[in-house]
């Protein structure tokens, strides 16, 4: 019997998730098959994942809260962020898991002596990925244009700034955690900040994949070594994997073929 898996956002149609599992699911000869599909309304995730007959889904923007709120069963980690990206059923409930935060840790894990980093924004996935560093013993800084979205970070006692209040200082890691140059050729923070925190950096990575950000491009003017957000994409991709096969595979299997649809 086929399991069937799915991605649900809004947008969906540019998702590389498809070509992913597929491609490990054909290679380690699971009978699986992942598709995408446009969920307008986030409160409908629940009614659509059963109406569709799924086993498992991977959730996008804008609907990571929504999932969150249609899970029976909550991973400790998932419940501590507020977000869930990954939903597995069994036996008719729904198990909600949070990979993007442990993809992203094992992303920039990959960087040598790196203590101190620095977010340039302050949205959904900042939450998951600042709580998961922090536990793993980095110092993370937290930069935002306005003050407003920082009450989460202040609450959970990260250092906080605006862009007003703001005193550059050296950070071994500056990460763009903004949509800034997905569409257009903006920066995620004024050129006289980053000019004064990336010469210092030892790495800077953005979250967005696929394309040369101006963020990436500034980097590498001042010759760092950059990582777009492919490796993250990839790496919570295995571990949803994982959940989805009830890790059956290890993860360097799993990236033997999942790997694949970043060089296709």
């Amino acid at each position: 019997m086929k399991q069937l898996f799915a991605i649900f956002g809004n947008p969906v149609s540019h998702s590389k998730s498809p070509l992913m599992h597929n491609l490990s699911f054909q290679g380690l000869h699971v009978d699986g098959c992942y598709a995408r599909y446009l969920l307008e309304e986030g409160s409908k995730l629940k009614e659509t994942f059963f109406s569709l007959g799924l086993k498992g889904i991977n959730i996008t923007v804008p609907h990571k809260e929504h999932a969150y709120a249609a899970c029976d069963v909550l991973d400790p980690f998932a419940q501590k962020v507020g977000a869930v990206n990954t939903i597995v059923e069994k036996e008719g409930k729904l198990y909600g898991y949070n990979t993007d935060a442990p993809g992203f840790l094992k992303a920039i894990s990959e960087f040598e002596h790196i203590k101190t980093v620095l977010f340039l924004g302050a949205g959904g996935t900042a939450k998951s990925t600042s709580i998961i560093l922090k536990e793993a013993g980095y110092e993370v800084t937290i930069l935002n244009r306005s003050g407003g979205r920082l009450t989460y970070f202040k609450e959970h006692g990260f250092d906080t700034h605006t862009f007003d209040d703001f005193q550059p200082k050296p950070y071994d890691l500056v990460i763009n955690m903004t949509s800034a140059g997905l569409e257009d050729d903006a920066l995620p923070a004024p050129s006289e900040i980053l000019e004064k925190v990336i010469p210092y950096a030892k790495a800077c990575v953005d979250v967005i994949y696929g394309k040369e950000t101006p963020f990436l491009k500034l980097a590498r003017t001042y010759r760092k070594p950059t990582k777009d957000g492919s490796d993250m994409l990839l790496y919570q991709g295995i571990i949803a994997f994982e959940y989805f096969t009830e890790h059956a595979f290890g993860f360097e299997e799993i990236k033997s073929h999942m790997r694949k649809a970043f060089i296709l």
